[in-house]
C-alpha cells in the first residue's frame, strides 16, 4: 500500500495535472501592452523590443551594463542615523526602512562603485528607485560626497545616475540639507579638473533635479525619461494651463536645450567610453608645430618669380623705358 501511495500515485498525478507557469516569466510593457518573455527582456536590458520603451532597472544591473565586462568594486558607504527624527505617519519610518532593505537587499537608495569604462577609470553613483522611490536622505548625501572624494583620489571621472522622486519626506529638513551638500560634492570634482557626467533616467524629479542632477558637464538622458521638479498635474493646477504634449520628457528637454543628448540604453557604454577618452586624454592628437614669435626677424628667402602686371589702358607708364617707347621726346626730357 505504501508503494502505491508513495510512488505510483505521484507519477500518475504528474502525468495528468497541468503544469503551472510562473507569472514572472512574462512581463507586460507599460507603453504598448505587449507581453515580453523574461529572457528576451533581459537580453535587451529591459527595453521593449516592440516600442523601445525603456523600463526601470536596478542599480546593480545598471552597473553591470556600464562597466567594462560588467566588473566593478563597490565601496562601503558611511553609517548614518537610521531614524533621526523618529518620524511616523501611518507607519514608523524605521519599519519602512527595514521593509525596503529586505525587499532590495541594499542599505539605502544609492550604490557607489568604481571600475573602468572604455579603459578609463570611473566612479559611478547609481540610484535604486525600488528603495523608497529612490528618495534622497542623509545616507544618499553622504554617499554622493564619498563618491566625489573617491573620484578626486583616483583622478577619475564621476558618473551619477539619478532615478528618484526627490527628497525623503520622512527625514524632513535633514533631507533638504542634502541638496547643497550634493552641490558641494560636485564642486569637489570640478575643482579637481575632473569630468562630472549625469545620466538622467526615469524619473528624475524633486530635490534631486533641483541640485546635483542638472549640474553635469555633460547631461545625457534615456528616451522617454520624466525629468522635472514638480509633477505635471501640480503645474497644470497651479498655472491653470494645459501643458504641451511630451512635457518634462527627455526629448522635450533636448529640444529646449536643457540636456545635451538622448541616448538608447544599449548605446550608453560605447558613448560614455568615447566621452571619457576625449575628456581624459590630455595629450595632443597630432604633432605640435611651433609658431614663429611675433618679434622674430624675417628670413632672407629668395623672392619668387612673379610676372609683372599688365598696365591698364590709359594709365601713365611708370618706367623710363615705357615712356621712351610711347614718346621719344618725353623720354629725352
Amino acid at each position: 500500500m505504501n508503494w502505491i501511495s508513495n510512488f505510483v500515485r505521484p507519477k500518475i498525478r504528474a502525468l495528468v495535472q497541468k503544469t503551472e507557469v510562473p507569472d514572472n516569466l512574462w512581463q507586460k510593457c507599460d507603453a504598448c501592452g505587449a507581453m515580453i518573455f523574461h529572457r528576451e527582456l533581459e537580453a535587451s536590458h529591459r527595453v521593449c523590443p516592440h516600442c523601445s520603451h525603456h523600463m526601470r532597472i536596478g542599480a546593480l544591473e545598471r552597473l553591470k551594463l556600464l562597466f567594462d565586462d560588467g566588473e566593478f568594486n563597490r565601496i562601503e558607504l558611511p553609517e548614518v542615523p537610521a531614524d533621526p527624527l523618529k518620524f511616523r505617519d501611518r507607519r514608523r519610518y524605521s519599519e519602512r526602512l527595514k521593509e525596503a532593505q529586505s525587499k532590495t537587499g541594499e542599505k539605502d537608495a544609492i550604490v557607489v562603485a568604481h571600475g573602468t569604462l572604455g579603459g578609463k577609470p570611473l566612479v559611478a553613483a547609481v540610484f535604486n528607485f525600488a528603495f523608497m522611490g529612490g528618495s534622497m536622505g542623509v545616507a544618499v548625501g553622504e554617499a554622493l560626497i564619498a563618491a566625489a572624494r573617491l573620484a578626486v583620489l583616483q583622478e577619475s571621472a564621476l558618473l551619477v545616475v539619478p532615478s528618484s522622486g526627490g527628497a525623503r519626506m520622512q527625514e524632513g529638513i535633514l533631507s533638504l540639507m542634502q541638496m547643497p551638500r550634493s552641490v558641494i560634492a560636485v564642486e569637489l570634482v570640478k575643482e579637481a579638473g575632473l569630468p562630472y557626467i549625469v545620466l538622467l533616467t526615469d524619473p528624475t524629479t524633486g530635490g534631486v533635479s533641483a541640485s546635483f542632477a542638472m549640474l553635469g558637464d555633460i547631461a545625457i538622458a534615456e528616451p522617454g525619461a520624466v525629468i522635472g521638479f514638480a509633477g505635471a498635474r501640480v503645474i497644470e493646477e497651479t498655472i491653470r494651463e494645459t501643458l504641451p504634449e511630451g512635457f518634462q520628457r527627455s526629448e522635450y528637454l533636448l529640444e529646449h536645450g536643457m540636456i545635451d543628448m538622448v541616448v538608447q540604453r544599449r548605446e550608453l557604454p560605447g558613448l560614455l567610453g568615447r566621452i571619457l577618452n576625449l575628456l581624459g586624454d590630455k595629450s595632443p592628437a597630432a604633432e605640435v608645430v611651433p609658431l614663429p614669435a611675433a618679434d622674430a626677424p624675417a628670413t632672407d628667402a629668395p623672392a619668387a618669380d612673379v610676372p609683372a602686371p599688365d598696365v591698364p589702358t590709359g594709365q601713365a607708364p611708370t618706367s623710363k623705358q615705357e615712356r621712351a617707347e610711347q614718346s621719344p621726346e618725353k623720354a629725352a626730357e
